[in-house]
């Protein structure tokens, strides 16, 4: 069933998503040669619980940290550990937090020092994957609408989506319904109404799209070995278009949503 928020609601998650987006920048400063991805875990948990909310990834289905950090060929929900980053690696950040009882969750990845001309575009065409499919978050649109959009773009640009994880609902619960995968056929799927709080994550592989899991037990990498990348927002449907809820500088949400 999918849950429509009130516009306090909404409100809320703002705010959250504002706390969530602010922890973000600053552990994504400190994704540097030579930091292990528990330092890096360290630190995102320490900002969340001095903010007064609390981290929405530890304990859930066992996962041991506050923060998802996969590096290269590992796409998502690896958990830290004392691996260090290395310079040339790319590293995907994957963090959630719960404000006032809603949850708001958000990746994004990046480039550690420096790294291949091919890594590099890699990155750009997943992030802008994802800002073409939130620019589908609209009522009257459908989930399979964000879904082809995403698809279409991403291999035109060479790569591949995965097909075996997706997007989400979110709000009391951290993954509600409806599933948005990043593929799809246009018209099709749950139709987007003001109110509903989705959040869109494109996974994009520079090789096959079919994954294994990781040693650890919790995270995801590329069967073939090839880079990968991820970028998430927690994003409204509002009357007037989407509305990113995890955005430092978000404008006051009470002139987007009534």
């Amino acid at each position: 069933m999918i849950s429509i928020k009130s516009p306090q609601e909404i409100k809320t998650m703002a705010e959250g998503g504002r706390i969530l987006a602010t922890v973000m920048k600053e552990i994504s400063k400190k994704a540097v040669p030579g930091i292990t991805t528990k330092e890096l875990d360290g630190l995102a948990e320490s900002l969340i619980l001095k903010s007064g909310a609390k981290p929405s990834f530890k304990g859930y289905q066992n996962f041991p940290a506050a923060t998802c950090i996969s590096i290269n060929d590992e796409l998502v929900h690896a958990a830290p550990s004392e691996r260090a980053l290395k310079s040339g690696d790319i590293v995907s950040l994957d963090l959630g937090l719960v404000w006032q009882g809603f949850n708001l969750d958000m990746a994004v990845t990046l480039p550690v020092d420096k790294v291949s001309p091919e890594a590099q575009r890699l990155i750009r065409a997943t992030k802008k994957a994802l800002k073409r499919g939130i620019k589908k978050i609209r009522p009257g649109n459908t989930v399979g609408d964000i879904g082809n959009t995403i698809q279409r773009y991403v291999e035109g640009q060479g790569y591949n989506v995965v097909r075996d994880l997706c997007g989400h609902g979110i709000g009391r619960e951290l993954h509600e319904d409806p599933q948005i995968l990043n593929f799809g056929k246009r018209r099709s799927g749950a139709e987007l109404a003001e109110g509903m709080v989705l959040c869109l994550e494109p996974m994009v592989t520079a090789g096959d799209w079919k994954l294994k899991k990781c040693a650890d037990g919790f995270g995801y990498k590329t069967a073939d070995g090839s880079l990968s990348a991820h970028f998430e927002h927690t994003v409204a449907v509002a009357e007037n278009g989407p509305v990113v809820l995890t955005n430092s500088v978000l404008c006051d949400i009470l002139t987007i949503v009534k």
